[in-house]
């Protein structure tokens, strides 16, 4: 039997992760959904197939990159419903908002282009109510005595904090009770916290926070994106104003859709900002299809079988497990949520990649590429001086049938691996790389100027990597003329991830440069007198 090991996935890890980019059924028991083998009989080629994009098997979660979940039948039968008729939008808004509240339990809600739309909408309401000319004033907050600042505890920075950046709001960032009293005041909008395990308890928990923000009047937002959606809703019951949810996550409504619950003059006002009317939230613009297949989302969530989900996926893990387990060198553990977010067991598989011949990385890698297509949710190992290896599958986003085919195909790759070699490592006495040098990014679109301040001993580098706003700290190898550096930019709530590699020849280098979620750049440096 496996282990037993509690695991923290909150949205703060997931979105922390390398996201690698590249049939509804329902796990509901008691109704009768069409079957994924049923879905996959027609003949020819799938609907992306015939565009040249390859569908996958997502054993990975809720990325948003590999389309988050596959929305329920009735989601889509509402969704088809509501396409054939029109409606007034501010009519069918209110309708939905107090069918909302009747279901959560919250004041008022509304659907949204997804939670990051939620998030701007929030802040958008804190700044300017209902006002339309306050409202037509932003993002421009220097003018017209608007409020203009949004304060984030550091715990709670994040990449999808720029919802509330982008509204033109200073970012006041607070790390202790006494920097959160003195940062509120007349110029807060709004406090925002990503809820994870940082926020359940300690100083700065939710609780903590709203406590002191209900004194000065002040609203708090609760991002709780990918958290399972809680009747009546624990974020409100702490004191949060409001609280936003993915809707094509757990809840497995439309992918373009999301929820804000809370209290009803500011999600009114949050619907005021938002498409169809011309302020600054018209970008956001959500259907009349998302807004019935939310609520539909939203609707089925009380209805399905939680207990029933959870144990079916432990089923598949089992399967799994058992498929893979008579390997030499293969242990499991299962690994268990701790708190609402990605809420569901994991399975992780390790082994000597020396023994089996394959690494974790090189595993993952032919899978992706193979036939069919499977991504997996991490993976480790790298060859040759890390060969102990790991495979974590997330069973959350997974289809009835998926478990056996993961199965099969992880268990016939690890019997039977592709060939792999060792990296070839260049041979003779390293380029000499130390110095200052100005580097040329050449950019999908547009190009930028950097500098790299670089100091080396032998073929170890240390450096900083200067960029055209921000700075960070890079560090990497010469192996020869062959160069490999690494630097992470923070941003804010977010980090830029920069991997150089190329070749160095005298004052000059040039290559390429991997920027993760931000795809590929051409990069050249030359070294300064």
């Amino acid at each position: 039997m496996a282990n037993l090991s509690t695991s923290k996935l909150s949205r703060r890890k997931f979105v922390q992760r390398s996201v690698m980019a590249g049939a509804a059924s329902s796990l509901l028991p008691a109704v009768g959904h069409a079957t994924k083998a049923s879905v996959a009989t027609a003949a020819g080629p799938s609907l992306y197939e015939t565009i040249g994009v390859r569908p996958l098997i997502n054993a990975k979660g809720t990325y948003t990159i590999i389309s988050g979940s596959l929305s329920l039948p009735e989601v889509k039968q509402a969704m088809e419903e509501a396409s054939h008729h029109y409606v007034n939008m501010d009519e069918l808004m209110a309708a939905v908002g107090a069918r909302l509240a009747a279901i959560t339990g919250a004041e008022w809600g509304i659907v949204t282009g997804g939670c990051a739309a939620a998030i701007a909408g929030a802040t958008a309401a804190s700044i300017a109510g209902a006002d339309p000319e306050k409202s037509q004033k932003m993002p421009y907050l220097a003018k017209g005595n608007l409020k203009n600042q949004v304060i984030i505890p550091k715990h709670s920075r994040n990449p999808y904090d720029i919802g509330a950046r982008l509204l033109g709001v200073e970012v006041v960032e607070v790390d202790s009770p006494e920097q959160l009293q003195a940062a509120m005041g007349p110029q807060t909008a709004m406090i925002y916290i990503l809820s994870s395990p940082d926020a359940a308890s300690g100083p700065l928990s939710i609780a903590n926070i709203c406590q002191a923000a209900k004194a000065r009047n002040i609203p708090v937002f609760v991002d709780a994106a990918a958290e399972n959606l809680t009747i009546p809703n624990i974020h409100l019951a702490a004191g949060a104003t409001l609280v936003g949810y993915s809707g094509g996550k757990c809840l497995r409504g439309p992918q373009c859709a999301g929820l804000l619950l809370g209290r009803k003059d500011l999600v009114q006002a949050a619907w005021f900002q938002a498409a169809p009317h011309h302020n600054v939230g018209r970008s956001m613009k959500v259907g009349k299809e998302e807004i019935m297949g939310m609520l539909t989302a939203v609707e089925m969530w009380t209805k399905r079988d939680h207990d029933a989900e959870w144990n079916t996926w432990k089923s598949w893990l089992a399967n799994i497990e058992t498929k893979v387990k008579p390997l030499p060198s293969v242990t499991t553990e299962y690994l268990m949520p701790e708190d609402l977010s990605n809420h569901a067991p994991r399975l992780l598989i390790k082994w000597d990649g020396t023994t089996l011949k394959i690494t974790g990385t090189e595993l993952a890698q032919t899978l992706d590429a193979g036939s069919p297509r499977i991504q997996f949710d991490e993976s480790s190992g790298t060859r040759p001086d890390h060969m102990e290896s790991s495979l974590t599958i997330m069973p959350y986003m997974m289809m009835p049938g998926d478990d056996k085919i993961v199965a099969d195909a992880i268990f016939a790759t690890l019997s039977s691996p592709p060939k792999f070699s060792a990296p070839v490592i260049p041979q003779g006495p390293p380029a000499s790389v130390a110095g200052i040098w100005n580097v040329q990014m050449k950019y999908l679109c547009g190009e930028g100027s950097q500098r790299f301040l670089l100091e080396q001993k032998e073929g170890a580098v240390t450096g900083v990597h200067q960029g055209e706003i921000y700075n960070g700290n890079l560090s990497g190898k010469v192996q020869a003329e062959q160069i490999n550096f690494r630097s992470v930019m923070p941003v804010g709530g977010n980090e830029i991830h920069y991997s150089f590699s190329g070749t160095a020849n005298g004052d000059s280098m040039s290559g390429t440069v991997a920027l993760g979620e931000y795809g590929h750049a051409q990069w050249s440096a030359t070294r300064e007198s």
